[in-house]
Formats: structure tokens, C-alpha cells, sequence
């Protein structure tokens, strides 16, 4: 007799045995979608995965559902990557998917991977080599559809901006096996004849496919190529390129590109007027100060009465005077002062002094005698006085001790 199970317990088996399958854990599946349903109070994604042969059930929980850059509507062929499992409420076997894309997009979505990684490897993605744009553009070549919407964005953005800019128009195809070289010759052109000053490439939005003329490899070479800056604004905001990554400026539509390329010529008259006032304020204060400065100048004394200035510096003149010579006479005693104490000092040792209170000095050949013992009978000296010498001899010599 078999074990008896609940309903839930059989589902959560199956289940197990489901999500226990590496095979189902992870793959991807081609199909049409049917019975599609946007549950917009949760934002997850229910509809059906079908062939000429068979259909599965299908869910995208809003989390993944966020990340498509698409709208998925009934009878679009797509391919979804993501794992099987049971939904145990109601025993439904369905496909719980994490990405999908476009049939066709996988392996576009594949080729864009391989060349970005490769110009990226060769440095055309840098951002040392993404150049400013222009402030005040005078010419700007725009290369797109003649027909298309981006072209009247642009142009009416532009001549609304900033009217006084030249908008240069290069027809080109922007969609097709023919769109990348059409593009590459109107780079070509604008390079060599037109004197532009700044380049918008690109398109409004579509498809994928739609866009991929804008992955081109050589299209991305020739643009890194261009001597002047280039704005590439391709699709819409969620739409990326290879020339939106190897152009100076990605603009996330046309319309932005157009409003990033030129100022706002209303805003730069505003701008002027302000400066403009500024300047003059600035200058009426100048003026106002070298005006009071002026008049204070016209009330000094000096002009009111020119010679009033002789008069001061005569006076200040005589007054100089009279402190240098008081000065002068001042030092003047005092050195004379030091003079006559140096000279009373002097007159008190002069021997002139002594001779004249009745002392004489005495001299021989050998110079003045001091000493008796100097001396002998008949020796020839020469007696000086105060007021004259006398030329003696020596009769006999005497020692006396005065002590």
C-alpha cells in the first residue's frame, strides 16, 4: 500500500525534483509571446512561451522585469534565459525568467560586447582623450536622417537656443547595411570642407536593430579620428552605442544634444546685462570717490593759500637753525670746558713749571744727571733755569743723603 500524501506535499516533491535538475536550473528558451499581462500593482510579468507545437507558462518578477529595455506585447519572438520550477498553489509547471531579449538580440547583444571590449583595449574609451565642447559654437555639423525627427529636434533646439550658431546639415542613412558607410563619408566631408566647430551624430530611437549601425567598428574609428569635438546622442536615454562611448559627449537623445551643444542666448544676455551693471556701479563708485577725493584736495590749505607753505617751511627753516647753532655753542663749552681741565693737568706737570719755582736740571753729554755719582771734577755740564741755561764745570762733587 502506497504512503498517502497531501496535494501540497506531492507539489513540493515535484518541485524538488524540478529544481533539482541542473539542466532546468538554467537555460534559455525561444518562443512567441501570448497572453501577455503587465500586472501593474506588483509590476511582475505574466504571459505565455509558445511554438507551432507547444506552450509553458511564464513569470518575470518585477526585480528583472525593471531591467528590459523593452515593451513586451503578444506575438513578439523573443529569448528567455532563466530556470523551471512548480508554483505549488495550483501544481502549475512554469518558466521563472531572469533576462529576455528580442530573437536576434542575443547575438547582436554578443557582437556589441566583442567590440566594445576591444576599442576599449585600445584606448578610444579613455577619458583622458574626451575633449570640452566649444562654449559659443559658431558652426555645428549635424549628421543624421534628412527625414527624421532628431534633425527638427535639433535644429529647433538650436535656432531657439542660440540663433546666431550655423547648423551645417549632412543627410545621411542612419539605419540598414548601408548607414555606417553613409555616416563615414559624411565624417569624411565634414573633416576636410566644413569649418565647423563641433559635431552631433545620430538618430532618434528604434529597435535594437534599428540602431546598430551605430556599433560599427569602423564608424567608431572615424569618429575617435574627428579634430574637433563630437556630441553623439543616439535613441533614447536607456540606449547605449559604441559611438556614445567613443565620442567626446554622449547626450542621452537628440533633443539633449542640442541643448548641451549651445547655450541659452536669453541666459547669456542676462548674464551681460548683470555684468554690464555691475561694471557700471563699479565705475560710479570710482568716480564717486575720486570726486570726493578731489574736492578734499580743493579745500586744503596749501592751495587755498599757496605761499602759506613758503611761510611754514621758512619758519620751520629758522627754527632748525636756531637748534643747530644752540646745538654748536652747547658742544662748544663742553669741549671747552674739557680742553682747560686738560691743559691745568698738563701745566701742572710741565717741568717748566718746576724750573720756574727755582729748580734747574742739570745735563751732561751722556743726557740729564741724575745722580751726583754721574759726575767728576772737571766735567762740563749745562744748567737750565726758567728763563735761560748756563754752561758750568764741574769743580768737585759731593754725595749728601737727604733722607
Amino acid at each position: 500500500m502506497p504512503s498517502v500524501l497531501t496535494v501540497r506535499q506531492l507539489n513540493t516533491y515535484v518541485r524538488s525534483l524540478l529544481e533539482g535538475d541542473s539542466r532546468l536550473a538554467f537555460l534559455s528558451v525561444s518562443g512567441e509571446i501570448s497572453n501577455f499581462k503587465n500586472h501593474y500593482g506588483s509590476g511582475h510579468l505574466y504571459f505565455s512561451l509558445k511554438d507551432k507545437d507547444a506552450l509553458i507558462k511564464c513569470v518575470m518578477f518585477r526585480g528583472n522585469a525593471a531591467g528590459l529595455g523593452f515593451v513586451p506585447e503578444d506575438g513578439m519572438q523573443v529569448v528567455c534565459t532563466g530556470r523551471v520550477s512548480l508554483y505549488e498553489k495550483d501544481g502549475q509547471y512554469q518558466f521563472y525568467i531572469d533576462s529576455m531579449v528580442k530573437s536576434g538580440q542575443g547575438d547582436l547583444l554578443e557582437q556589441f560586447k566583442l567590440i566594445k571590449e576591444k576599442l576599449e583595449k585600445e584606448g578610444l574609451f579613455a577619458p583622458e582623450t574626451k575633449r570640452a565642447l566649444p562654449k559659443f559654437p559658431q558652426r555645428i555639423a549635424v549628421i543624421t536622417s534628412k527625414t527624421g525627427a532628431a534633425l527638427q529636434d535639433i535644429t529647433n533646439i538650436i535656432s531657439r537656443r542660440y540663433p546666431i550658431c550655423e547648423i551645417i546639415l549632412c543627410g545621411v542613412l542612419v539605419q540598414g547595411a548601408d548607414a555606417a558607410p553613409s555616416m563615414i563619408k559624411a565624417l569624411d566631408n565634414v573633416y576636410k570642407n566644413a569649418d565647423a566647430d563641433l559635431i552631433i551624430i545620430g538618430r532618434g530611437g528604434g529597435s535594437a536593430e534599428d540602431l546598430w549601425a551605430f556599433n560599427d567598428e569602423a564608424l567608431a574609428r572615424k569618429i575617435y579620428e574627428s579634430p574637433i569635438p563630437v556630441i553623439s546622442a543616439v535613441g533614447h536615454e536607456t540606449d547605449f552605442s559604441i559611438s556614445d562611448f567613443v565620442a567626446d559627449l554622449r547626450a542621452p537623445t537628440p533633443s539633449a544634444a542640442a541643448e548641451i551643444a549651445v547655450p541659452d542666448m536669453s541666459e547669456l544676455k542676462g548674464y551681460i546685462n548683470g555684468c554690464a551693471t555691475r561694471i557700471k556701479n563699479s565705475a560710479n563708485y570710482y568716480i564717486a570717490n575720486a570726486e570726493a577725493s578731489l574736492n578734499k584736495c580743493r579745500q586744503s590749505s596749501f592751495l587755498l593759500n599757496p605761499f602759506s607753505l613758503i611761510d611754514n617751511n621758512s619758519i620751520f627753516v629758522d627754527r632748525l637753525s636756531e637748534r643747530l647753532k644752540n646745538s654748536f655753542d652747547n658742544k662748544m663749552l663742553k669741549d671747552w670746558g674739557r680742553f682747560e681741565k686738560a691743559a691745568a693737568k698738563l701745566d701742572a706737570i710741565s717741568p717748566l713749571k718746576v724750573l720756574s719755582r727755582g729748580y734747574s736740571i742739570t745735563e751732561c753729554d751722556k743726557g740729564i744727571v741724575k745722580s751726583v755719582k754721574e759726575l767728576s771734577g772737571g766735567d762740563n755740564v749745562k744748567i737750565r733755569l726758567s728763563d735761560g741755561s748756563a754752561d758750568c764745570t764741574v769743580i768737585t762733587t759731593k754725595e749728601i743723603d737727604w733722607r
